[in-house]
């Protein structure tokens, strides 16, 4: 068993520490000054280490975790980005830290002209009028931007408004958010080239119809080529036209969102705006609106103006690229995805062919080696099987459009001796699966875990140590 295999109380040795302090002196701050209430009754269940176990345990979890900094994140839909360094720098400054959120507004206008700043620059890259930025997630954004839209329609006497369309390929937040505003959800269909079916939505719009919800490009990478007739068909039905912004990465710079015809939308600054990413957070969903839609963008969906660091960190980056360089970002996403597909599109299922933005599907292996009584490698064999030649996994199944979906995406940060890599490793990979797909099902084979029954983690999560437990 390795070192970092043990949990912390495994390491307890009865009258082991890792400190010496000396006896107080001052009865003032012993127990007995506390309310009996809050005394314990007996001492807390802490391990008993030494300092060295303590630092020797904790390095190791850390050097177990995976992060953009260590390796290569081909995460589809989710954009995982490098985060630069100037970024931390400018959110760590004191000035900016040492601010809190109930302070007087006169004592904070360097914080107000990055909020301004900000302001002018999401509008400039997005075609919006002005941005709220008090979502503090994507999610949130969504909600928010959805609120809008149905204060909209009510400001107006259309009470009759409460179905949301939303296309088949659209990402789970979408029809879960638009039921938490309390919308119907209306799904529209996708066509064979994986784009909207303009002929399927046609008969879906009526007077009950609030807006659609997409995101541009879609779900599979694709750029949704009759967005502008799209939008001309909703805003004639009296809807209005809703953009999930967390497939924005490789339009920055090069189209806008407002000039397809957008009435509201939200960005992920956690991921196009290359800020911390992961974890549960922290995150950022501003959401911009355009000019008729201004006086419903002060919703209270929190109390104070989201999370300022995340703001701060997105706003460095802008202004890092500047102008000049910011249409950088979707060319080279896009460069380096339709390389990727390019690569492996002869040993992965490519179901659909033509150029893709900043992501892409593949749809399992072309040979799996099923055949002969052999069971074939699936997607998610696959995905375990990177683990072993250290790359995280892409997403999988997903989107729900294919039965083996692999999205991939690598970013615009990515070097292509980055990208070759992984192209080799994706190969050698499909060959082990034509030859001999036991080596998958038993992937990955030099983590230190293997493949957790996942669905029983997920229900009947164990939180909290246990002795004895054999878990």
């Amino acid at each position: 068993m390795k070192y970092y295999d043990k949990l912390i109380f495994e390491l307890s040795r009865k009258g082991r520490t890792g400190f010496s302090l000396p006896a107080s002196s001052s009865d003032s701050i012993g127990t007995e000054t506390l309310p009996a209430v809050l005394r314990r009754s007996s001492a807390p269940a802490l391990p008993e280490v030494s300092e060295l176990d303590v630092v020797r345990h904790y390095t190791n979890l850390s050097q177990m975790n995976f992060g953009v900094d260590t390796g290569f994140y081909p995460l589809g839909s989710c954009t995982m980005k490098y985060n630069p360094k100037i970024n931390e720098e400018i959110a760590s400054m004191p000035a900016f830290q040492g601010l809190h959120p109930l302070q007087a507004e006169w004592t904070t206008p360097g914080a107000k002209a990055v909020y301004e700043g900000m302001d002018r620059a999401l509008a400039a890259i997005t075609g919006m009028k002005h941005f709220t930025f008090r979502p503090c997630a994507g999610a949130h954004g969504e909600l928010t931007g959805l609120m809008i839209i149905r204060e909209y329609h009510i400001s107006r006497g259309d009470l009759k408004r409460t179905r949301i369309i939303v296309p088949d390929s659209a990402h789970g937040t979408n029809p879960a958010s638009a039921a938490v505003c309390g919308l119907e959800i209306v799904e529209v269909k996708s066509n064979a080239d994986g784009l909207v079916d303009v002929n399927d939505l046609k008969p879906l719009l009526d007077d009950t119809i609030a807006g659609i919800m997409m995101t541009n490009p879609n779900t599979l990478g694709l750029f949704e080529k009759d967005i502008r007739r799209i939008a001309e068909l909703v805003h004639e039905a009296g809807g209005l036209l809703y953009y999930d912004g967390a497939n924005m990465n490789p339009l920055i710079g090069m189209v806008r969102p407002g000039d397809m015809g957008f009435d509201v939308m939200h960005l992920n600054l956690h991921k196009s705006f290359s800020t911390p990413h992961g974890g549960g957070g922290p995150g950022s969903g501003p959401v911009g609106v355009c000019a008729r839609l201004v006086p419903f963008l002060d919703l209270c969906v929190s109390g104070f103006h989201g999370n300022f660091g995340v703001i701060l960190r997105a706003y460095a980056y802008i202004l890092m690229l500047g102008k000049q360089n910011v249409g950088m970002c979707g060319k080279l996403a896009t460069l380096g995805a339709n390389y990727i597909k390019e690569s492996l599109k002869d040993l992965y299922k490519l179901p659909v062919s033509s150029i893709c933005k900043h992501e892409f599907v593949f749809d399992g292996l072309v040979n799996d080696g099923s055949g002969e009584g052999k069971e074939g490698a699936t997607t998610l064999d696959v995905a375990k099987r990177l683990l072993d030649y250290g790359y995280h996994a892409p997403t999988i199944y997903f989107p729900l459009l294919f039965h083996q979906s692999i999205m991939i995406e690598p970013t615009e940060t990515e070097s292509k001796e980055t990208l070759d890599g992984f192209i080799e490793v994706m190969r050698t990979i499909a060959g082990e699966a034509a030859a001999n797909p036991d080596i998958l099902h038993g992937a990955p084979h030099n983590t230190p875990i293997g493949r957790p029954d996942e669905t029983l983690a997920a229900r009947n999560p164990i939180l909290k140590y246990q002795d004895g437990c054999d878990c």
